[in-house]
């Protein structure tokens, strides 16, 4: 497989299906929402938008399964590859007109991403890595910052808004952090907060009660960018295990211990 043309071919049905969504950001019609359970929220633009990746996707030389947030196609487990599609990640940011919201598109092998795009559609910010090929924003070389004392760091996270059965824990985990850094910060996307980690923007990023198409392509760019990934439990469910933890080596490290604390594991 030729990673490299595979990502050149990707980037460009990600870039055609962000054209889509940000002129149907001007014209959707609010009748289409549609509550898929508690506040989680579906428009007409999410589905066609995945509709149109997974067309494109499917063209492509890659004997692939997919795994994508609106179901618009049969979940294959058969696959050794898997594409992992998160058509609009930050729909309700998308919704209420609020300008942070992305494509996210992994290409995943034996349950590891090894190839992904995060397209930030309002700044036009192109996120995207390979195994072994480094990490870019807009073909400039990204890492993660180097910050060694957490006093010093921006952190991101995301808040519990449908499961809120560890929400004690959760909330303990919060008080401790913003006493001891420079602040938290709270995006409505978990995909752009991986890609603003990546890029030294945050210097770690936490979240529990995630999915796969969530993070995927966040996983391989934080990892290619010299960033540490793992999940709350200190192990290497990150893409399946519903929590993350990532961010430079050092803060990804402390922020596990807090975590670990806090949680009681």
């Amino acid at each position: 497989m030729n990673l490299p043309e595979l990502l050149t071919q990707t980037i460009r049905i990600v870039q055609e299906t962000g054209t889509f969504i940000q002129t149907s950001a001007f014209t959707f019609n609010s009748d289409t929402i549609v509550d898929k359970s508690l506040n989680q929220l579906v428009s007409e633009v999410d589905i066609q938008a995945e509709n149109m990746l997974v067309r494109g996707l499917s063209k492509l030389q890659v004997d692939a399964g997919f795994i994508g947030e609106e179901n618009t196609i049969s979940l294959d487990n058969s696959k050794d590859y898997q594409w992992i599609i998160d058509p609009l990640d930050g729909t309700t940011n998308f919704l209420h007109g609020l300008p942070v919201y992305c494509i996210s598109v992994a290409l995943a092998f034996q349950g590891k991403p090894i190839l992904g795009v995060i397209l930030e559609l309002n700044k036009n910010e192109l996120f995207y890595a390979t195994k072994g090929g480094g990490a870019f924003l807009n073909e400039k070389k990204i890492k993660v910052t180097d910050t060694q004392n957490l006093n010093k760091t921006l952190i991101a996270t995301g808040f519990p808004y449908y499961n809120f059965e560890a929400m004690e824990a959760y909330l303990d985990v919060l008080n401790e952090l913003m006493r001891n850094t420079r602040g938290l910060r709270r995006l409505g996307s978990a995909a752009v907060d991986l890609a603003y980690t990546a890029c030294g923007r945050f210097d770690g990023f936490f979240e529990w009660g995630l999915s796969p198409w969530d993070v995927a392509a966040g996983i391989i760019i934080v990892q290619e960018a010299g960033g540490s990934v793992t999940d709350f439990e200190n192990k290497q469910n990150y893409l399946f295990g519903k929590s993350i933890i990532a961010g430079n080596p050092a803060i990804s490290l402390q922020l596990q211990q807090i975590i670990a604390k806090k949680f009681s594991l």
